[in-house]
């Protein structure tokens, strides 16, 4: 089933993501975070994909056929483009129609110091176009609430979305943010730029001091003033800290989904016990 027609059914999108494990570490290492995953009875689960876009690393194709196939969850593989080529992606489309795996959220990915970047795509549209001239996939692209770091301003950001959109991305997925204000100014701007898609919040639970520091690192995320209090006073307790991230989290989901949100996608950092227990206080809302 194609996500975008999970949409519009009178019940609010909820979905999950999860990563591949280490490469010293077997496929199989994840099944116990899928078993527990499984309880939320998500719309999909996505599956990010390897580090340095390696195209050989088929751990993302397996994990999104294990979902589709022997958990009977619907599946879509992150797939980047920044260090692959067109005969690499391909390859990649064929391993994924074998695994019934029919969704897939095309990304440049990250420009990696030391990882030789190709030319033969530019941006996340050109891997969207290419993939809808190529199968019948169900594409779905990034947002950035808080504009991509990469971008000159909001408005050429929102230009290089609607490129997107009309090269085949069906559905979007918001980077991880905070502070729900700027999700709903972001959403604003999308629906007066003629963007209609569904438009899914990615939310994740900070549970310890090390995911703040990478995240606002990696995505720039804003850490609101109510954020903060919250990780100064809990921070130096790991067990406080956890409980506190994960009520932040739901306090978030619970005011989208009031506000009317799309869908939630609950970024579980592979912890099937948090993600449990962020869904058991929502679940009745969806």
């Amino acid at each position: 089933m194609k996500i975008k027609d999970k949409f519009g059914t009178g019940k609010t999108v909820f979905s999950l993501e999860v990563f591949p494990p280490k490469k010293d570490k077997p496929v199989s290492s994840i099944t116990g975070c899928l078993e527990g995953l499984k309880a939320v009875n998500p719309d999909f689960i996505s599956v990010t994909y390897g580090a340095g876009g390696n195209a050989a690393d088929r751990r993302t194709v397996d994990i999104a056929g294990l979902i589709q196939n022997t958990y009977n969850i619907t599946a879509m593989a992150h797939l980047t483009c920044v260090t692959s080529t067109r005969p690499d992606v391909l390859t990649i489309l064929g391993q994924l129609r074998e695994q019934n795996v029919e969704n897939i959220l095309a990304l440049r990915g990250d420009i990696t110091p030391g990882a030789e970047r190709k030319n033969d795509f530019r941006f996340a549209s050109d891997l969207a176009q290419f993939i809808s001239q190529n199968g019948d996939f169900g594409i779905s692209g990034a947002c950035y609430p808080e504009m991509h770091t990469e971008a000159e301003n909001f408005a050429s950001d929102i230009a290089h979305l609607k490129i997107k959109i009309e090269a085949g991305v069906s559905h979007l997925v918001s980077q991880l943010f905070f502070d729900n204000k700027l999700f709903y100014d972001f959403r604003e701007k999308l629906a007066i730029a003629g963007i209609n898609v569904p438009i899914e919040a990615g939310i994740m639970p900070v549970t310890n001091a090390r995911q703040i520091e990478n995240m606002v690192t990696m995505c720039g995320a804003s850490l609101p003033a109510k954020f903060s209090r919250v990780m100064n006073k809990y921070g130096h307790n790991p067990e406080a800290l956890k409980d506190a991230g994960i009520a932040y989290a739901g306090n978030q989901i619970t005011d989208l989904l009031a506000s009317g949100v799309d869908g939630i996608h609950l970024y579980t950092m592979n912890n099937a016990e948090i993600a449990t227990r962020i869904y058991s206080g929502i679940k009745n809302l969806l």
